[in-house]
């Protein structure tokens, strides 16, 4: 599934409307008939239910005042606030709100009525108070500025009463690109989207608020979607099946590559041992994880299937940057690298950071203290010998940019995308709808992942399964895609078990083959 902006969009209606001749009026009916078509399927009891449509002055505006025509038709009470004068609406909403007020005038069911202030709003707080539905119209994609004064009463209004709310295109006040609220958004119970679903609504907090989700075809042709090319994709399952191919009878742990981790320091063992069991549930042929050498008998202990490996210290319990070429030594052989779970902050250990990244031509993916060594220094990352795949959390991608966790947050996808671009390079931007942007430009969000996946030690994880990937033979690509996906997934089937939160890191681990194997999307 192909998620477009709200630039995007209006490219794709007027290329429709005057490259190809079919008449905005006729989307408009497509659209207002399709979300008409979603309320019915929500509500089956639909005609004894109580209606409030709220138009804004907008095409969004005109796409309710279609869906109150067929309620009004159906003999539903219908009650349609128009929150604009009548002047202002214009073109094929002001074509539909003829109709309507000709609709109204015949008929017992339905109402319409403009408000133009807040006394206006203040003497609908019964009416509102006794709908059942409340149908949002009022403010569409094109919103580019905050909510303010009626539409932001009119709003939080709607958010304290109890009925159901079916937003038309996007809940109003959600930022289309973003996913978040433009100093308030609606929470709606349901959205119906046109054509394409956007950004906004996949990307939290607009997932939470957009509900659940339909996309009703308004006639754009097909050829049209294609000419704009949309760069964020929602990762599909049947395409994460495909990347797998089957293990023949007669194949050995040599033909799924060998992991090389650089991870762990004093206090944060257990980073190392999660990336390295990770890797090895994910399908890794050979794992041999590299450790400071005062921690290896802990490590002995920790792990069983992968292997250890000694390195020289700076102060007991990090790795020293005089390690290097032996590390270079115990690199020859290997497929990929795992670097920088649990690492530290360690000077010694974090020049030995930039000098693995600078001068080691292993694919890898670098995660936690391993991005920390070189926030000060991102330019480093240009003079990487081999493909590098960098996996932050928010706070980790605020130190890469030089910004804070806020404004990573509230534009995660230009903040992923640009930095992808910028250094040639994958990044992983996790959290709630982890973004996986590719070099290209082009961007995959993930469609898997719950609250409960929020615990120490999942990034661990899935550094470990990334890695793991690459070690195989995956393109880049893949291997972030693949692993972000199957990671979420993981959770997800962990979440079904322990009905919410409660499980941990190592708990994922163990689930990984039954994501993969058992309880995947193609089983």
């Amino acid at each position: 599934m192909y998620l477009v902006t709200a630039k995007q969009m209006q490219a794709m209606d007027k290329e429709t409307i005057e490259g190809f001749g079919i008449p905005g009026r006729v989307l408009m009916e497509n659209a207002g008939r399709g979300a008409f078509a979603f309320l019915q399927e929500l509500f089956p009891d639909l005609g004894s239910k109580k209606v409030c449509v709220l138009a804004g002055p907008g095409n969004n505006g005109g796409d309710g005042f279609v869906v109150a025509r067929y309620l009004v038709q159906m003999g539903v009470k219908t009650e349609v606030f128009l929150f604009a004068p009548p002047k202002k609406i214009t073109g094929d909403a002001l074509a539909n709100l003829t109709l309507l007020k000709t609709l109204v005038k015949v008929s017992s069911h339905g109402s319409l009525t403009e408000i133009l202030d807040m006394e206006g709003v203040d003497s609908i707080r019964t009416e509102m108070a006794q709908a059942d539905i409340m149908v949002d119209a009022l403010l569409g994609t094109g919103l580019n500025s905050d909510v303010r004064g009626l539409f932001k009463t009119v709003i939080e209004r709607v958010n304290a009463l109890p009925c159901k709310v079916l937003s038309i295109d996007i809940p109003s006040g959600l930022n289309a690109d973003t996913g978040t609220a433009r100093g308030t958004a609606i929470q709606a119970h349901a959205t119906a989207t046109f054509a394409f679903a956007k950004a906004g609504h996949f990307l939290f907090p607009g997932k939470a608020l957009t509900g659940k989700l339909r996309i009703v075809d308004i006639g754009i042709p097909p050829f049209i979607c294609n000419g704009i090319a949309p760069g964020l994709k929602v990762v599909a399952h049947r395409e994460v099946a495909q990347l797998f191919p089957k293990r023949e009878h007669d194949t050995h742990k040599g033909n799924f590559g060998h992991l090389l981790v650089i991870a762990g320091s004093t206090g944060k063992t257990g980073a190392a041992a999660l990336t390295a069991n990770a890797a090895m549930a994910m399908g890794a042929g050979l794992v041999t994880l590299g450790i400071a050498e005062t921690l290896n008998p802990v490590m002995e202990i920790k792990v069983t299937e992968p292997m250890t490996f000694p390195l020289e210290e700076s102060t007991p319990g990090h790795l020293s940057d005089h390690c290097f070429e032996v590390l270079t030594g115990l690199a020859r052989q290997k497929n990929a690298m795992a670097l920088g779970p649990g690492l530290g902050t360690d000077p010694a250990t974090q020049r030995l950071v930039k000098k693995i990244i600078q001068e080691l031509a292993l694919p890898m993916v670098v995660d936690a203290d391993g991005l920390n060594a070189i926030a000060d220094d991102p330019g480093i990352l240009k003079k990487a010998r081999a493909p590098l795949i960098l996996t932050p959390h928010p706070g980790e991608m605020a130190r890469l940019c030089k910004t804070t966790t806020k404004q990573i947050q509230a534009n995660r996808l230009e903040a992923a995308a640009d930095f992808a671009t910028t250094f040639k390079l994958i990044v992983v931007l996790k959290g709630a709808s982890t973004l996986i942007a590719l070099p290209d430009g082009r961007t995959r969000l993930c469609p898997t992942g719950n609250p409960g996946m929020a615990s120490a030690g999942m990034g661990d994880v899935l550094t470990g399964m990334i890695a793991a990937l690459l070690a195989q033979g995956f393109s880049p690509g893949n291997a972030a895609v693949a692993g972000v996906y199957l990671h979420g997934l993981a959770g997800d089937i962990l979440a079904r078990q322990y009905k919410g939160a409660g499980f941990v890191a190592s708990d994922l681990i163990h689930t990984i083959p039954a994501a993969v194997n058992g309880e995947g999307p193609w089983n």
